[in-house]
């Protein structure tokens, strides 16, 4: 099968450029992903679209589709074309979203198995994924947050151990030394390993941890920054660094602990013996892996007991180490809640850009903009000097800024401006992570200890992607856990795309200014200070029921 990647240049396939951005951001996550033979984009099981089949129909619709119809997806099958209107959004979806009581892992799997739905992951479904970049800013940030809170502002001569270097686990080597840091990344796939290597993620690996612990003490001696690739199981690794006494200043985790099945790899058994043992006992291998995670978070517990920084990064590998018996699992911090909540209850989070012409030049246009237009918001522009020198082009050139309220606004529609007046050498897509204010109800990653214990409402997400449609988003997309994740999370997600013209200016000021907006309505309506203040100084319509 001929590999599939987006299309670059200004020749269009479909019948305007909103679909073609569609259709090219479809094509680039698949062309970033990590097995596109399966149609899998990250995270084991986090697919683009339900089978081959789908793909091709969606490929076909999208160049077929008028600009007044919208196509309709069921977890990556299209299900029929609807006659709306000119600023309808142009594809609605939704993605493994099972009824409450039926939300289990063991649901999925069958349903998974009868091809009946797939689970799309944040942002695979979605066509949204970017590479590992798109996670590698939201990393930077916690390391630089742990840094200020910990370490007087810096990381160097700091050891930071992980795990994981997948699709979202795959940017801890670059964000840790952007930090400043030391980085060690445990990992069983050498092929994995090998991948970051070459993308520039990773600076060395091996396959023997007295090696990598002797470069690891180097570099922090040398206060120099420094990426290790370790092949090896976290579960054995992990409990081995604690047996000989060596405290790192911050650990965590990334691998896909939120799969047993699929995801996280046990540590006595080989991937001959993985696929076998999914055929013929699942049971067995799940059991197994759960009781890997469990060594693993046990060893995370010794590291935070005798003084490392110790975080949850979102992989839900807590919550499994709990069901097979670490009762103090929860003692590790989630990293939303302790190291970033202050920037989402503004709304600052995650946005990204991709230039769909695939010139690289129209990126480094609109950071010249941003680092003019935004010089005092530091975040910023600290974080796009960093990225024009460090971050690697993976699919279509893209970058991620973490903006908030207003400011993605302005950005988009000056972007827009761009392309009109043919500054650009074509158009642009907008989206976000559902990781973000108003799109994620997650009790145990985005919402947990929410300060009016409002942790499990799903509302939120729910009106944020309605509210999308009803703004003129191009894309909407709702979500819901699969896998080890099944019955935890609900997400919605967006797509933008700025062409330069006029309808587009509209779609894009009112959608990113509404999507937003209810993100800071989201955590001032449990309290959030920071969002209270934020909604004062914008001038976002707060409805006060205290009245």
């Amino acid at each position: 099968m001929e590999r599939i990647a987006a299309a670059r240049g200004t020749e269009l396939r479909c019948k305007g450029w909103r679909q073609e951005a569609l259709l090219r951001m479809l094509e680039n996550v698949l062309e970033n992903g990590e097995n596109q033979k399966e149609l899998i984009v990250y995270a084991a099981l986090a697919k683009a679209a339900r089978d081959w089949p789908s793909y091709h129909a969606i490929v076909r619709t999208l160049k077929e589709l008028e600009e007044d119809e919208t196509l309709v997806i069921q977890s990556g099958k299209p299900i029929g074309i609807f006659k709306t209107h000119r600023f309808a959004p142009l594809v609605v979806m939704a993605n493994c979203n099972l009824v409450g009581r039926w939300a289990t892992s063991e649901n999925f799997y069958k349903l998974q198995e009868k091809g009946l739905l797939i689970w799309g992951g944040l942002t695979a479904a979605a066509w949204q994924y970017i590479g590992s970049q798109g996670v590698i800013q939201g990393t930077y940030e916690i390391f630089q947050s742990i840094a200020r809170q910990y370490f007087e502002g810096q990381l160097q001569g700091r050891f930071i151990l992980t795990a994981g270097l997948g699709g979202m686990g795959g940017a801890q080597p670059l964000a840790g030394t952007l930090a400043g840091a030391a980085i060690l990344c445990v990992e069983v796939s050498e092929e994995r390993v090998e991948r970051r290597i070459q993308s520039g993620y990773l600076q060395r690996r091996t396959d023997q941890l007295d090696e990598a612990l002797e470069w690891i003490a180097e570099a922090v001696s040398s206060k120099t920054a420094l990426s290790v690739g370790l092949i090896g199981n976290a579960a054995d690794i992990y409990p081995e660094i604690v047996r000989r006494g060596i405290v790192p200043d911050i650990v965590t985790d990334q691998t896909s602990a939120h799969d047993l099945l699929y995801g996280y790899v046990p540590s006595e058994y080989g991937t001959a013996e993985l696929q076998q043992l999914r055929e013929t006992d699942p049971e067995r291998l799940q059991q197994a892996a759960g009781a890997s995670i469990a060594r693993e978070v046990r060893a995370m517990l010794a590291f935070k007991e005798k003084g490392s920084i110790v975080f949850d990064n979102g992989n839900n590998i807590r919550s499994q180490a709990q069901l097979f018996g670490v009762e103090q699992a929860f003692d590790i911090d989630i990293f939303t809640e302790a190291f970033l909540r202050p920037l989402f209850a503004r709304a600052i989070g995650p946005f990204r850009w991709v230039a769909l012409s695939g010139d690289v030049g129209d990126i480094q246009k609109i950071d010249d903009y941003i680092l003019q237009a935004f010089a005092d918001n530091q975040i910023i522009v600290n974080w796009i000097r960093l990225a024009q020198e460090h971050v690697p082009v993976e699919g279509l050139p893209a970058r991620i800024g973490w903006f908030g309220h207003g400011d993605r606004t302005k950005l988009a529609l000056a972007v827009n401006q761009m392309v009109k007046e043919g500054v650009l050498s074509g158009p642009i897509a907008f989206s976000r992570d559902h990781l973000d204010a108003a799109s994620m109800t997650h009790p145990n990653i985005m919402t947990e200890k929410m300060k009016d214990g409002s942790d499990a409402i799903a509302d939120w997400p729910l009106l944020n992607a309605m509210l999308n449609c009803s703004s003129m988003a191009d894309l909407v997309t709702i979500h819901s856990g699969g896998g080890g994740y099944s019955g935890y999370m609900t997400s919605a997600g967006v797509t933008l795309v700025a062409d330069g013209t006029t309808e587009s200016g509209i779609r894009l000021e009112t959608t990113l200014n509404n999507d937003t907006s209810l993100g800071v309505l989201r955590y001032a309506d449990a309290g959030y200070e920071e969002s209270l203040d934020e909604v004062e100084r914008k001038g976002i319509r707060r409805i006060n029921t205290n009245l």
